[in-house]
């Protein structure tokens, strides 16, 4: 149904909330009075122009009103505790399920914070090694086993009724003590007799006689019979039992007199090693008894970084390769290497990448010629006293992986326990796809089986989801916090539905992000199966696969930010394509097309990668054109940001002296690099985490806003400067709200009231400042504007329009110029970054900056990836190059060189699968990409 038929032919108050989820009357953001009815238990994808409403109906309006009324129906006390929760702005919301929202950001900076403990897999592990693993010997290979109190009763109790049973131990003599004192002892501690080489005396008799003979001596704990089926006997040899294992610290003799003498030890030992008995603690690397010592559960120390003493591989040690010894001071350690190497054969004039190991080791080690690196800074590190001293060693440390559990954060013995020769190490190191085949083929005992059914189950379970979401390249040992936006949406994902809930309102937010075509497909068929268990499935997205398999389409546009905000279609795809006039429709009927490229740029330079071998790479060798469109593509885990972000970035920011992150393993940069005079990643990070913040100041506008206002009559008059302007400086702005707007009052047991500041009115400014006008509008109406309504009034001001229109080319001309940038989306705040760099490009002649983009896409209708080629295009034209980690098979048609990673993820991924135009990728067979490019061309 179209949005005329909605409000002329169907009441909204008509339909049944046990089936629909109805909204009447959303005014939340730039929703217009927006009312719309949900169906129930069907997978619904919400689409349209970025920033045209699609979140605010979602996640600002539905899930925000789910949230609320679940905390509301808590306790005064228990609200408390919880985050403000705030009415939306809707005349009503009926129908409304348990809301559970995934949305992209990683909600975690926590160092200890793995997949396995995010997706409580690893919770599951634990339990299972604890009840079900065994030991084994690191030195015979042998399992390491001890007896309870229960096998040795169990033993007692094989023989036949009325047996005799001496249940003794060996008499522990204190060092110091002679044998009559221990006696002594052992009488007052009510043991009447003793047993000496086997045969039973008084202790009593014993200490009457002049001397006590000598010989091996034991406590006879007990003597008794064994009766079958009487409780009382058998607690009686139990207690026995405990109590020689106390007494013989650890050792128990069971005499069956005439028949059999057996000793039993419940010491955990083997070959001469004594071992912990395996407990959940035991792996827990968050729990101090598991973790290993050195790290401390983290996995990695902090340490001398190699790759910040050396950043410039390809210098040799004449040149200056080591950094440290670059300075006056310090050069006096570099010099008896350069006078006295020729003494020892070795090469200073040739590139340090170009060095033997040994000859590499041998700088650090130094010999008796010259004192090396790792001398030098132990003399730092022995005058920290000063503070030159302590800037300089923080200049080269780093985070450097823990050279005894080697990352995997655990004590080393924990690797001793093992079920089906794997450890839980082992496991948590296994690609997931891995780790599920081997959970998948375990076979265990009866009785182990009996015990880990349940915990099996839930492991199973949670591992095929994660696999079924298309992360089965992950490692459980993988850490949270680097996680891209939408690995960390699936495994949430994964996990609500290893949870299994039913008749619950699931809200995602674009989950097919940083998702190659291959792997939606089954990424849909994790979201069916979630609507089939009985939950309402709406998914904000613009993925063309999605957009097909949902049951039904909500439009909203028709533009974004003011232009937006009303329903512009609702109904089943197949209806869209046919009649419907909005930009999803057009799109997708192919009357608007995303890019039309002319043709390839042609290239000479370029950046190359060799020897890559971080993660999963395979020792590549890779060509990154400059001047050029660069995409990097292949299936989720083959590689991509592993090639870009952890090796090229780093290792070429190194160079340039503006990165200090650690860089991956690889053998060299080659190539035209030196041309590049600077790099800069565009992520999604927010761009400002303060209120104030905003996109006008991050573009630099604000400040020629500033001095215009400045340079009015009346402020050259009252003598008003620039800053007068500010909010966030001391001066003009309303000294009761800190040129906030808003005044916060704390509410114990409530939600924290925001109000409008009583003495500006939410103008930020005081009001003598607001007299200043230009144009009859004082400066709290210019941030009230939209960036498109601010380039109009200020047409005529080159300063400002020319700051202003990078953000109206990337799509940004509907956002507030006021507007705080921590309610930005992560791709408009990654656009709003790219609009920064689109302002000052261009200002220097010989500037060439290599631009890194990961998934720009991210959040973008096609309408809006259109604007976003054309901005991208124009940093090339400018003279700069540009690098795009993407899936979207439209941008990799506009792209001039294609590097495509593959053939699988994980450990099968990792290979340079092609590398050339987007037009010779077609051609090739049996490339996942490929295949996906050929249908976008059709």
């Amino acid at each position: 149904m179209t949005l005329s038929t909605l409000s002329s032919k169907i009441d909204i108050d008509s339909f049944d909330p046990k089936n629909f989820i109805i909204i009447k009357n959303a005014r939340v953001n730039n929703l217009k009075s927006l009312s719309v009815a949900i169906p129930r238990n069907k997978l619904i994808v919400v689409t349209g122009l970025s920033g045209s409403g699609k979140s605010s109906l979602a996640f600002d309006t539905l899930f925000a009103e789910g949230q609320r009324m679940y905390v509301e129906s808590l306790s005064s006390y228990a609200r408390q505790f919880l985050g403000r929760m705030e009415k939306p702005d809707v005349e009503y919301i009926k129908g409304v399920a348990p809301a559970i929202a995934i949305q992209q950001k990683v909600n975690t900076k926590n160092p200890r914070s793995t997949v396995g403990t995010t997706t409580e897999i690893y919770d599951y592990l634990k339990l299972l090694f604890s009840r079900v693993g065994k030991t084994f010997s690191p030195i015979s290979g042998n399992e390491v086993k001890h007896h309870t109190v229960t096998d040795i009763v169990d033993f007692i109790q094989s023989f036949e009724e009325g047996t005799k049973v001496m249940i003794s131990c060996p008499l522990q003599i204190q060092r110091g003590r002679k044998i009559e004192q221990e006696l002594e002892l052992l009488l007052q501690k009510g043991y009447t007799r003793i047993l000496i080489d086997e045969e039973v005396y008084f202790v009593e008799d014993l200490l009457g006689e002049k001397s006590v003979p000598k010989g091996t001596y034991e406590i006879l704990i007990d003597r008794a019979s064994v009766i079958q089926n009487d409780e009382d006997n058998q607690f009686r040899l139990a207690d026995s039992v405990q109590t020689a294992l106390f007494e013989g610290h650890g050792d128990c003799k069971i005499t069956i007199p005439g028949k059999e003498t057996r000793t039993f030890s419940d010491r955990f030992e083997l070959d001469g090693m004594s071992f912990e008995i395996p407990s959940v603690n035991f792996f827990s690397f968050n729990n101090p008894y598991g973790a290993c010592r050195t790290c401390e559960g983290f996995g990695n120390v902090l340490g001398i970084d190699p790759d910040l003493v050396i950043p410039d591989k390809e210098m040799s040690v004449f040149e200056g390769a080591i950094a440290p010894w670059r300075g006056e001071t310090s050069r006096s350690w570099l010099e008896p290497l350069l006078k006295k190497g020729i003494e020892f054969d070795f090469p200073i004039h040739r590139s340090y990448s170009e060095l033997t190991e040994k000859e590499q080791n041998l700088i650090w080690k130094g010999n008796k010629y010259f004192k090396g690196l790792d001398a030098f800074f132990k003399d730092l590190e022995s005058k920290t006293h000063k503070i030159q001293y302590r800037v300089m060693l923080s200049r080269f440390r780093g985070r450097t992986t823990c050279p005894d559990c080697q990352g995997t954060r655990l004590r080393k013995d924990a690797s001793y326990v093992k079920i089906n020769g794997k450890s839980i190490i082992d496991l948590v190191l296994m690609p997931i796809d891995e780790a599920l085949a081997f959970f998948q083929k375990l076979d265990l005992p009866a009785h182990q089986a009996k015990i880990a059914n349940r915990l099996l189950k839930e492991i199973q379970s949670r591992l095929e989801y994660m696999d079924q979401v298309g992360l089965g390249y992950l490692t459980l040992n993988r850490l949270t916090s680097t996680l891209s936006g939408g690995e960390y949406q699936r495994i949430k994902l994964a996990t609500s539905l290893g949870s299994a809930l039913v008749g619950s309102m699931y809200i995602l937010d674009e989950p097919s992000i940083g998702l190659h075509p291959r792997d939606t497909d089954r990424l849909i068929g994790v979201l069916k199966s979630l609507r089939d268990l009985g939950n309402t499935v709406i998914v904000v997205e613009h993925e063309e696969k999605v957009m097909k398999a949902a049951d039904q389409i909500i439009d909203i546009g028709p533009d974004a930010g003011v232009n937006g905000g009303e329903l512009l279609f609702q109904g089943p795809i197949q209806d869209l394509m046919a009649s419907a006039q909005t930009y999803t429709a057009k799109y997708l009927r192919g009357e608007e097309l995303i890019f039309e490229k002319e043709g390839n740029r042609k290239w000479k330079d370029s950046i190359i990668v060799k020897g890559a071998r971080e993660n999963n790479l395979k020792n590549l060798t890779v060509k990154f054109p400059l001047k050029t469109l660069t995409v990097v593509t292949g299936v989720s885990g083959s590689g991509k940001s592993t090639l870009v972000k952890k090796v090229l970035y780093p290792a070429l920011g190194k160079m340039l002296g503006t990165v200090i992150d650690e860089s991956g393993k690889y053998d060299k940069i080659d190539g035209d690099y030196r041309s590049v005079s600077q790099i800069e990643f565009v992520d999604q990070n927010p761009i400002g985490k303060s209120s104030r913040s905003n996109p006008v100041t991050y573009v630099k506008a604000y400040d020629a806003i500033r001095s215009l206002y400045s340079d009015q009559a009346i402020s050259k008059q009252r003598g008003y400067k620039p800053a007068f302007f500010s909010f966030n400086v001391d001066g003009g702005r309303c000294e009761a709200c800190a040129g906030e707007g808003t005044t916060t009052v704390e509410m114990q047991f409530m939600a924290d009231i925001h109000l409008t500041c009583e003495s500006c009115k939410g103008k930020r400014f005081k009001n003598e400042i607001l007299d200043v006008k230009y144009k009859d509008k004082d400066i709290a109406e210019v941030l009230d504007m939209t960036i498109d309504e601010a380039i109009e009034f200020f047409q005529g001001k080159t300063q400002i329009v020319n700051k202003l229109l990078p953000l109206q080319e990337v799509g940004l001309g509907y956002i507030g110029m006021g507007q705080s940038s921590n309610t930005l989306s992560g791709g408009e705040a990654q656009r709003v970054k790219l609009a920064s760099f689109l302002g000052k490009g261009g200002s220097k002649s010989n500037e060439h900056i290599l631009f890194i983009f990961d998934e720009p896409t991210t959040g973008l209708h096609f309408h809006d990836i259109k604007k976003l080629l054309h901005s991208i295009n124009a940093l090339i034209d400018q003279g700069h190059s540009v690098i795009i980690i993407e899936h979207n098979t439209e941008v990799i048609k506009s792209a001039d060189w294609v590097i495509d990673l593959g053939p699988e993820g994980g450990n099968k991924g990792g290979y340079l699968t092609f590398e050339g135009t987007p037009e010779d990728m077609m051609k090739e067979q049996n490339n996942y990409t490929a295949k996906y490019l050929r249908e976008a061309f059709s």
